[in-house]
């Protein structure tokens, strides 16, 4: 079951959420979840930054579709990211809805990352085998996007 999340920009900054597994690790991914029965992914995205970051945001379009294999375990995964534009509400954690997830860990910082200068990007990202790469292919993916003709709403 594909993961659908989103790149939300600020000028030329993009938003992740911090996870806290109950556990004590933490980590930056980028917020968003799974679809409900009936949504469709562009409704799941908007539900998803709702709930996780506190912003209502317009969905621009789909910027990558990922399948890769999980670092940890192997196993396929599969992240579908939009490319999200705000329309009103201040980022801020949001929380887990799904008693699974939250039960694993909490929602518990949210932090606006510069694209195009990872000295601002910290140890616990760029150490991610996960966030850091999903994050270097939507920031190609982004500058592709720019390019397009019509596709030049990131403020």
């Amino acid at each position: 079951m594909p993961r659908y999340q989103a790149a939300i920009l600020r000028g030329d900054e993009i938003l992740l959420i911090q996870h806290r597994e109950h556990a004590g690790r933490a980590y930056w991914t980028f917020p968003g979840g799974g679809r409900e029965a009936g949504e469709s992914e562009e409704d799941c995205v908007r539900r998803e930054m709702r709930e996780e970051t506190g912003l209502e945001v317009e969905v621009l379009g789909l910027l990558l579709d990922d399948h890769i294999s999980d670092p940890f375990d192997g196993s396929p995964r599969h992240f579908k990211t939009y490319l999200c534009h705000i329309l009103s509400g201040e980022a801020a954690p949001g929380y887990e809805p799904e008693p699974e997830a939250s039960e694993f860990y909490a929602i518990v910082k949210v932090g606006w990352f510069t694209l195009h200068d990872e000295s601002d990007w910290g140890e616990l990202l760029m150490k991610d085998p996960l966030t850091y790469p999903t994050l270097l292919k939507v920031r190609a993916a982004l500058d592709g996007w720019q390019k397009k003709p019509g596709k030049d709403r990131l403020e």
